[in-house]
């Protein structure tokens, strides 16, 4: 059936998925710690490379000026000695350019400065070495700085960065797996005793059970909302304990007056006819006032009800309010259906179905079809529009049809209800027969909920 608020409930399935708060701690401390150390060990090596690669610029312009400076000390001495190890110079005289245009084309093409050179020799070892140019009109400069050992230290230091970085993000999760329980743990309690005080009308105080922290600011708000809470349930428990009190003693007085009068022989049927209707509308009104007193309590009455025995009542209690309407009322199927109901239950259920049918339908006729585990109304009215269907229990609410009838639109309400108390089910939707009208549709085959207590008087 409908949701008595117009909603239907979203399905689990459909719920954008939300994690557990100590599943977001946890990540947040994973993440915040693989984060910086990622961070970490960018910055190091960035600021690695940008200082080697400085000081091996630095080192090798100073000698290769040397370099230069010793060759015009000794011309004839083509290759100076250099004061630096893993260095190699080399000088090119103009005899010599077109010679190293053949053995060095990538050499030939360089202009002055600091360069990086890698690749892989003829057996496929990775080589990388710095070469620094200087070109005169008479002579060309090459100095050379192997940096393949510079190269394996780097790859090293990049594995040791990637292994600190996983050892930094396992530290990162425990740390924020034990945080997360500590910090979790006064919630995890907080929940806990209010899962323990379900159900009781008293709930005890949970503030004492906490420090002055946020939790325990928590448990404050939460005991002050218990508290007017269960005041509000109090006073509204004893107004309709009042009410119903105060409104059962006249109806006992009308019924006995009633029934007292029509035990009279001398009375003419007109007379008759409207005492009998006095004492059906005393009976509504009783079945009414119980069946709101048990909505209002949470309980269900005790008893089981012959559900064509009260669908003919019904019948015969609208007939005799129609008023020369064109109407016709009706009951068909099987009966002999019995459910464990009392008939007041049932009584204000279909009864505002039939109702209902009554009061819209300007003509034609009203079924009551008995089912093997339900009831159908149907009628001839004017249908039903699919906004109508969907908000139709919704209290307060009134069909495009009703026009300037008389009623507050809480009848279906209560029949949503009573509905969810009983574990039955209830729908209104417009005929597929091709036929104006509505069709009310009332099944007892739904389970009854566990947690409704259960009244040991019949209403």
């Amino acid at each position: 059936m409908a949701a008595p608020d117009g909603a239907a409930p979203v399905p689990r399935g459909h719920r954008r998925f939300r994690r557990r708060l100590r599943t977001r701690i946890i990540l947040s401390f994973l993440l915040l710690g693989t984060g910086l150390t990622a961070l970490f060990a960018f910055l190091t090596d960035y600021a690695r490379q940008r200082v080697e690669s400085q000081l091996v610029e630095d080192v090798m312009n100073k000698n290769i000026d040397e370099y230069a400076r010793r060759f015009y000390l000794d011309p004839g001495n083509a290759r100076p000695e250099l004061p630096v190890q893993q260095m190699y110079g080399r000088v090119v005289t103009r005899e010599g350019f077109e010679q190293l245009r053949r053995d060095e084309p990538d050499w030939y093409e360089l202009p002055d400065g600091i360069h990086s050179i890698s690749g892989r020799d003829e057996v496929g070892q990775p080589f990388a070495y710095k070469l620094a140019v200087r070109k005169t009109p008479d002579e060309w400069f090459f100095l050379a700085y192997d940096m393949t050992q510079t190269m394996r230290g780097e790859v090293q230091l990049k594995r040791a960065l990637f292994v600190s970085i996983l050892l930094f993000s396992a530290l990162s999760l425990v740390i924020g797996w034990w945080s997360a329980a500590r910090v979790m743990r006064p919630v995890t309690e907080l929940a806990a005793r209010l899962r323990a005080y379900r159900g009781s009308s008293h709930p005890r105080r949970l503030a004492a059970h906490f420090p002055e922290d946020e939790v325990g600011q928590l448990a404050e708000a939460l005991d002050d909302y218990a508290l007017r809470l269960t005041e509000v349930v109090q006073r509204d428990r004893e107004f309709n304990a009042d009410v119903s009190h105060e409104l059962r003693t006249p109806l006992a007085v009308i019924k006995g007056a009633v029934e007292l009068l029509l035990s009279r022989p001398d009375l003419d049927e007109r007379t008759r006819a409207r005492l009998q209707r006095i004492q059906r509308a005393e009976q509504q009104c009783s079945d009414l006032i119980g069946s709101l007193l048990l909505l209002s309590r949470n309980e269900r009455g005790q008893g089981s009800s012959d559900v064509a025995k009260v669908a003919e009542q019904l019948l015969d209690s609208h007939r005799a309010q129609l008023g020369g309407k064109p109407l016709e009322l009706r009951m068909e199927g099987e009966q002999g259906l019995v459910i464990e109901a009392p008939e007041a239950a049932l009584s204000v259920a279909l009864g505002n179905l039939v109702g209902n049918a009554v009061k819209y339908t300007p003509q034609g006729e009203i079924v009551v079809r008995l089912l093997p585990n339900g009831v159908e109304v149907v009628d001839t009215g004017p249908g039903l529009s699919e906004e109508d269907a969907a908000r139709l229990f919704q209290r307060g609410y009134r069909g495009t049809h009703a026009g300037h009838s008389q009623g507050a639109g809480i009848g279906l309400s209560i029949v949503g209800r009573l509905c969810d108390l009983y574990g039955w089910d209830v729908s209104v939707q417009p005929r597929h027969d091709g036929e104006h009208g509505v069709v009310a549709m009332l099944s007892f085959g739904g389970a009854i909920p566990a947690d409704v207590e259960t009244d040991g008087t019949e209403a």
